[in-house]
């Protein structure tokens, strides 16, 4: 039977930006593609694993940056998130394709994004490149900007909805 330590595989995937910015100059030293992309990530349905691992097949090492609580109120109003953010950081470092998890509290992930400089920023196609946060900046050093589609008819929000509805 496999046993996971808990505290040493998964908790050791989420990161301070001190520490990230450390471990992604590493990976970029060892020729290592470093992958970023950001979100919520409240309700974990099969979009978000699709769209996470789409992303991870574009380079080496993936970072999810992830709102934090105090973010998500701010975007999404007071009733969310439904999960905080510990809980949804424990669940995105689970992901065997995840290799770092960052928790921000900005509205957006452009600090994150010019502090680590990964080789490619992903977002889904519901974003064109102009608009994508930190997409100048990427590219302006190199790097690549790259969206994907995302699975019809999943959303976390709509998700709340239909709960909403059956209560």
């Amino acid at each position: 039977m496999m046993r996971i330590d808990f505290e040493k595989t998964l908790l050791s995937k989420i990161l301070d930006l001190s520490s990230l910015k450390t471990l992604v100059s590493n990976w970029q030293a060892e020729s290592k593609k470093v992958v970023f992309t950001n979100g919520v990530f409240d309700l974990l349905h099969i979009g978000h694993i699709t769209y996470m691992a789409k992303a991870a097949e574009l380079g080496d090492k993936l970072i999810i940056g992830l709102n934090a609580d105090s973010s998500v109120k701010r975007i999404k109003g007071e009733s969310r998130p439904v999960n905080d953010q510990n809980n949804r950081a424990a669940l995105l470092a689970a992901l065997f394709f995840v290799d770092a998890v960052v928790v921000f509290e900005e509205d957006t992930p452009l600090n994150l994004i010019t502090t680590l400089m990964p080789d490619i920023l992903v977002k889904g196609a519901d974003y064109s490149v102009e608009n994508i946060v930190g997409a100048k900046e990427v590219m302006a050093n190199g790097g690549e900007v790259k969206t994907i589609d995302l699975v019809e008819g999943y959303s976390s929000t709509s998700i709340i909805e239909r709960i909403r509805k059956q209560v």
